[in-house]
């Protein structure tokens, strides 16, 4: 479904920034802090979701609490430029649940990614299995994250 941007008015922006913040906030409730009656409002909501400007509604969880504790970022650089290539890695790193974000970027590296593993030995099984036997990457570079100081999945509206 084909969705214009100028459709989105200042009333949907509130309403999706409200959803970002908390998805599971009554529709009574929604209504209430943007000005619309219930059933405009679920009208709207509906409309953004038919749409695909609302994608999805998670639950985030704490990584900690669920024993993937450690974030890593991988740097990928492949052996040469070539659509094949990049959509086989593309592929695999789909089907690696440790892997949460695949970027396929500019610059000097090819790929970008982010892992969420329960402790360095997974990382090192994941290395081995994935990125050390791939013939089509000439190599990669690893990032430990010390911390996580900022996360959001929220989009700035």
């Amino acid at each position: 479904m084909s969705f214009n941007l100028d459709r989105i008015d200042r009333i949907d922006r509130r309403i999706l920034n409200l959803l970002q913040q908390d998805s599971r906030i009554s529709n009574q409730a929604l209504a209430e802090q943007v000005g619309l009656s219930p059933p405009a409002c679920l009208r709207r909501v509906r409309r953004l979701r038919e749409a695909g400007v609302i994608m999805a509604e998670v639950a985030l969880l704490n990584p900690r609490l669920v024993g993937r504790a450690i974030n890593v970022i991988v740097e990928v650089e492949m052996v040469r430029d070539q659509l094949d290539i990049y959509a086989a890695f593309q592929r695999k790193m789909d089907a690696v649940p440790e892997v949460t974000q695949c970027y396929q970027v500019t610059g000097e590296v090819d790929f970008l990614l982010i892992l969420m593993v329960e402790d360095m030995e997974s990382y090192e099984r994941f290395t081995r299995q994935y990125l050390s036997t791939d013939a089509n990457l000439s190599k990669f570079r690893t990032l430990i994250s010390l911390r996580r100081d900022k996360f959001s999945t929220a989009i700035p509206l």
